[in-house]
């Protein structure tokens, strides 16, 4: 590579990455994006509650997204647990918050090729479609090193490498892990009756079985189950799969067919001491990895992004670099308690549906009816779990445009 130096490089070229580096861009900082696109379909979707929708539409990239997208109008929560104290069938309505739609669901890989194709229309966006294999920092600038030999330079990288971030490692930057006795089985399916715009979470004693809408008749699965059911469940073929689903789904939907690919996720998670080192800083699964409950994980991601923006930007009106200590201290100022917040929030909820304790299924049951019949109260958590209204980066508050 050239002895240019970048104002910002990332590494990772998946949805966060790429949205990285379109902030970035857009905004005029000369970016460069290292790594590899993976288009691989894997049966995964992801809600993208409606601060990510503004985001991508200050991107540029949700008018071409939206086509392939479905809304989701409702979100309707379903006590599957044979609890004693189980309460009816609770369903929130975008309307009551004011929006047409809590948030858009599309398949991952749709997202990425979106992404990366207005990715590939931005001048100031260097696209390097190598890997990373080394980090180090300087004092005015950082270097990564790439598996051919070659390096970029840049006063910021970031790295959105993944749950398995090799910068993180390289950096020292300390992780807690954790796992849980289940996996999500994921799919895309076609059924015969309408969702009607509905996501349905049914809370069973092994975890959520949730289905959210796509367009048509067709709607993505996230099944958490015990391992072993979900290896077993995963080992069924296409028609006996369905009919389980079905049935699970207590034939909400009608009748199950698979219609795309498959998928066996691991329930794990993931947190960091800190979100940056010299010349560093971590977004995405590299900062944070959730289980797939909740449309936590791509959103967070997509929410650190914005809010790294936003640091280097009022950092620089200050007369400091994207690189800067100062810089990298408001972003951790600024995502600390908002992912420790909402950490705690997937993992209490996951771990109460598999206690099976008499005090937990009360409070939960309590829970859902308090939300049920308080409206004021009902509205408030929609609003924060859709829309939160405090601490929101500046691209997750602009309306998106019709």
């Amino acid at each position: 590579m050239s002895e240019e130096i970048h104002d910002i490089a990332i590494v990772g070229a998946g949805a966060v990455g790429l949205s990285a580096a379109l902030a970035f861009a857009r905004d005029g900082y000369r970016t460069a994006l290292i790594g590899s696109l993976d288009t691989r379909r894997d049966g995964r979707t992801v809600a993208l509650l409606n601060g990510s929708i503004r985001f991508l539409d200050a991107l540029g990239a949700w008018p071409e997204l939206r086509r392939e997208a479905a809304p989701l109008e409702t979100m309707r929560i379903v006590d599957d647990t044979g609890s004693l104290f189980r309460p009816p069938p609770v369903s929130f309505t975008s309307g009551e918050i004011g929006l047409d739609a809590f948030g858009w669901n599309v398949e991952n890989a749709t997202l990425v090729e979106r992404l990366a194709a207005v990715a590939g229309r931005h001048e100031p966006l260097t696209m390097i479609p190598r890997h990373a294999d080394g980090f180090r920092a300087a004092a005015d600038y950082a270097v990564v090193s790439l598996q051919d030999g070659g390096e970029v330079k840049a006063r910021l990288v970031v790295a959105g490498d993944g749950r398995n971030s090799k910068l993180r490692q390289i950096a020292g930057i300390e992780v807690r892990t954790w796992s849980y006795p289940q996996s999500a089985v994921t799919a895309i399916l076609s059924h015969d009756r309408d969702h009607r715009e509905a996501s349905t979470e049914f809370h069973t004693r092994h975890g959520p079985f949730t289905l959210v809408p796509l367009p048509g008749r067709r709607s993505s699965l996230v099944w958490v189950t015990r391992s072993e059911e979900a290896q077993r469940l995963a080992a069924l073929d296409d028609a006996a799969l369905a009919r389980r689903i079905e049935a699970q789904a207590q034939s909400l939907l009608g009748a199950m067919r698979i219609d795309g690919p498959r998928g066996l996720v691991p329930m794990s998670g993931l947190s960091v001491s800190r979100y940056y080192s010299a010349r560093l800083a971590l977004v995405g699964e590299a900062a944070h990895v959730f289980p797939p409950i909740g449309a936590q994980g791509l959103n967070l991601g997509f929410r650190d992004v914005a809010a790294l923006r936003d640091a280097v930007v009022d950092a620089g009106d200050e007369g400091h670099d994207p690189g800067a200590d100062e810089t990298l201290r408001r972003y951790q100022r600024g995502r600390d308690l908002d992912v420790r917040l909402r950490t705690a929030a997937v993992d209490s909820l996951n771990r109460t549906l598999l206690t099976g304790l008499i005090p937990a299924d009360f409070l939960r049951g309590a829970g859902l009816l308090a939300l049920s019949n308080i409206g004021p109260l009902r509205r408030a958590v929609m609003r924060e779990g859709v829309l939160p209204q405090v601490g929101a980066p500046r691209l997750m508050q602009a309306e998106p445009a019709g």
